[in-house]
């Protein structure tokens, strides 16, 4: 239009532009549906993967803040908190250190796996509805962005079948690893960042090869391709920094044993890669390098892992095992791993026989080749230090052994390293698919049949969920603010524990409006300021806790009042508050009105200014 239009601004009516910009407002709708159109079985896997993301996380959708996943509520009530927190990005209230936490020393934030660029994005969703919804978003949106994603990568990069493609997506983003860390973690659930960053290295790969190209390497691409890596991997570190090194080590190995597979496609294209691969590290490192350094070496940092590798081991009987949240699964099951966050190995037999007979069936293609050796790297890595066979630690080392230690990797657990099996198990069964869908004769129809029987006893089950206790009118009501002043310190009582961090929902319901002392965090507070969970209590908060659990109420002296205003003090309080309904309830006011005189009611709580 520009290029028929008159030089002076005032030659066309202001009628006439109306005029003809209507015809391309009426057909933006007729376009956006004949894509859609173009795209109707593309947006149909989409729209399956959300639905199926939805089944799987229904038990919290009718009403967020009342019900949590029942088996595993404690880091649910933590990571509620973490998006409260990060949250407030959005008021311009935000810091890396946070005592809105264990005050007054705080939080790091980088240390803790506090899911930052979640929490900012769906800042607005925590600020208008709260946390609870924010949450079960989270745990929807990762599970089917993760699928879709994939779904993506092996349709426009691998080019497979759509049938290929949907089936491999669905292990990914479904498989019984994803399904079980749903329980709470979102962290380790938010890999829809993987594909991109995987096909932004197979871009860069393919950018340095000279064969591809009448010009030698196409070098935009590859500064393109690395200044989008550089992002891809930022933006991952503030979302889940354990999945970006699970994502890295296996495409180490993967790079590796490539270059074995390809020596020519080495020669040509490994200068230039590894040139791009430079310059998105740098590109990186200058955006991270502060708050890495932060992390491991700022205030309320720890360069440790604070897990133990032989706990947290695989045990290499689960393999074969189907998980217990899988419609084949059994409950019985759940004695072969530490927990039901952690079903990450639990593939079953039929799987591992299928996805065997296709890396035979599709030979020594390098990508093949690749896949396998990054299974059975990160599948060994996940068996730990020594390798436990149903539930019995034997004398027999696993490779493990030989990174337990090594600074980063001790951060991660090996049994967490099996969620890198998932997306390399998919792409084999992919390329099998692809190729039989694209061959003809028995393999077109048996190798498909084959998978889907494979998959259909891992086709995961609903989360279970349980009703949460009510939160108090004084908080939810918003009358803490008689008590204490946004930014300041409220006590609640008892004291929020790693093992008990209920409390913390009353600073979650206020979108961490106020500090507490204490509480389930990570920090600096082991043997030698090395990693622990939570911090050591003050002897009024243990005193509380220890009435809290048994009730009665101990005669206290001068010496605890005395120890009472010092703990106060300590942590700069402003108020504590006691819920009536909280139990032992009496026996608790009793003990705080021997510690700081007469409380006064405010809604449904007792309350102290100290």
């Amino acid at each position: 239009m520009s290029s028929t239009a008159p030089t002076a601004p005032d030659a066309v009516p202001d009628q006439a532009v109306v005029a003809t910009d209507r015809p391309a407002r009426r057909l933006r709708p007729a376009r956006l549906l004949a894509a859609v159109h173009r795209r109707r079985t593309d947006v149909t896997v989409a729209l399956t993967f959300v639905a199926l993301a939805g089944w799987l996380t229904h038990g919290l959708w009718p009403d967020p803040a009342a019900r949590v996943l029942a088996l595993n509520p404690e880091d649910q009530a933590l990571y509620e908190w973490f998006l409260a927190v990060d949250s407030r990005a959005l008021l311009g209230d935000f810091d890396l250190l946070t005592g809105r936490l264990n005050a007054p020393d705080g939080v790091n934030l980088m240390t803790n796996t506090t899911v930052i660029a979640l929490g900012v994005l769906f800042a607005p969703v925590t600020l208008l509805l709260g946390a609870p919804v924010s949450f079960a978003l989270l745990a929807l949106a990762n599970l089917a962005g993760t699928a879709i994603a994939w779904y993506l990568l092996f349709t426009r990069v691998l080019r497979a079948r759509r049938l290929a493609a949907a089936l491999g997506a669905a292990l990914c983003g479904f498989g019984p690893g994803m399904v079980s860390q749903t329980n709470s973690h979102l962290h380790m659930t938010a890999q829809w960042l993987v594909p991109v960053i995987v096909w932004l290295v197979v871009r860069l790969l393919r950018a340095a090869d000279p064969a591809r190209g009448d010009d030698g390497p196409d070098r935009r691409r590859m500064v393109s391709s690395a200044v989008g890596l550089a992002a891809a991997v930022t933006a991952q570190v503030f979302v889940g920094e354990e999945v970006l090194f699970l994502c890295a080590v296996t495409l180490l190995v993967m790079a590796v044993t490539y270059t074995v597979a390809d020596r020519n496609l080495a020669r040509r294209a490994l200068p230039g890669f590894a040139g791009g691969m430079a310059l998105a590290t740098g590109l990186a490192l200058l955006v991270l390098a502060w708050p890495l350094w932060f992390q491991f070496a700022g205030p309320q940092g720890v360069a440790d892992g604070m897990f133990s590798p032989h706990y947290f081991s695989a045990d290499l009987r689960s393999w074969w095992t189907i998980s217990p949240l899988s419609v084949a699964g059994d409950d019985d099951a759940a004695r072969l791993t530490t927990g039901p966050a952690e079903y990450n190995t639990f593939l079953g037999l039929p799987l591992l026989v299928v996805a065997a007979a296709c890396a035979l069936w599709l030979g020594r293609r390098p990508l093949v080749v690749a896949c396998v050796a990054g299974t059975l790297v990160t599948g060994a890595l996940s068996l730990g230090p020594r390798v436990v066979v149903d539930s019995e630690r034997t004398a027999v080392p696993g490779p493990y052994a030989l990174l337990s230690g090594l600074p980063v990797v001790d951060g991660a657990l090996p049994m967490r390293f099996a969620l890198a099996v998932l997306p390399l198990v998919a792409t084999l069964l992919v390329l099998a698919v692809d190729r039989a869908l694209r061959g003809a004769g028995l393999a077109r129809r048996l190798v498909p049949v084959a998978v889907g029987v494979a998959l259909l006893p891992l086709l995961p089950t609903p989360l279970p969920t349980a009703a949460r206790p009510p939160l108090p009118e004084f908080v939810t009501g918003g009358h803490w603010r008689q008590c204490v002043e946004p930014g300041g310190v409220l006590v609640p009582v008892p004291l929020a524990t790693p093992k008990q961090p209920w409390p913390m929902r009353w600073a979650t319901a206020a979108d961490a409006a106020f500090g507490m002392p204490e509480g389930f965090f990570i920090g600096p507070y082991g043997r030698g300021g090395t990693a622990a969970m939570g911090t050591y209590p003050r002897p009024t908060s243990a005193l509380l806790a220890e009435v809290g659990r048994r009730g009665g109420q101990p005669v206290v002296d001068d010496g605890q009042r005395q120890q009472a205003a010092e703990d106060a003090d300590f942590w700069g309080a402003s108020c504590v508050a006691l819920a009536v309904d909280t139990p032992h309830a009496d026996s608790l006011r009793g003990t705080l009105e021997q510690l700081y005189g007469p409380a006064t009611r405010i809604a449904d709580a007792w309350t102290w200014r100290v």
